[in-house]
Formats: C-alpha cells, sequence, structure tokens
C-alpha cells in the first residue's frame, strides 16, 4: 500500500500543476477584467445619472446594475476556472 497521496504523482500530480496553473492565470485574467468592466460601466452610469439629473436616473442605474453584474459573473467564471484547473467540483 502506498504511502502518501498517490494521486498527486507522476502524470497525474503534472497534469495538476498544468492545469492549476493555467486555471489561476486564466481566473485571475478573468476576475480583472470583470472588474475593470464593472467599474468603468458603473461609472458612465454614475456620469449620466449625475449629468441629466432624474431624467437619466434610469439609464445610469441600469448602466450601473449592467456593470455589477458582469463584474459578479466574471468572478464567479474565474472561480469556476480556478476550481477546474484545481481538479475541484462544486457538486
Amino acid at each position: 500500500m502506498p504511502i502518501g497521496n498517490s494521486q498527486d504523482n507522476g502524470i497525474t500530480g503534472a497534469a495538476k500543476f498544468a492545469t492549476s496553473t493555467v486555471g489561476n492565470l486564466v481566473g485571475g485574467v478573468s476576475r480583472t477584467v470583470g472588474g475593470v468592466t464593472g467599474a468603468a460601466t458603473r461609472g458612465v452610469g454614475d456620469t449620466i445619472t449625475s449629468a441629466t439629473g432624474s431624467a437619466g436616473k434610469p439609464v445610469g442605474d441600469g448602466l450601473s446594475n449592467v456593470g455589477s453584474g458582469v463584474e459578479d459573473g466574471a468572478k464567479r467564471v474565474g472561480k469556476g476556472v480556478e476550481d477546474a484547473g484545481q481538479w475541484k467540483s462544486s457538486w
């Protein structure tokens, strides 16, 4: 009977290392892009609301909400990619 975690030896260990590295990279980039996009969209929404007052508030708020949704979605995708790269299951 092997001693230690035999699942992380040999080819499986190398595959886990490679997929973990790629998963962390892609996940980090996904979260970064989502964060930048979310912040920019919220900024545009706030600018529209400020510049147009109550008339533009629905449009500005809508853009802000879209930005928050994009950011949240990108964070979830990034986390999923990282988990997959580390061979984790969320089930």
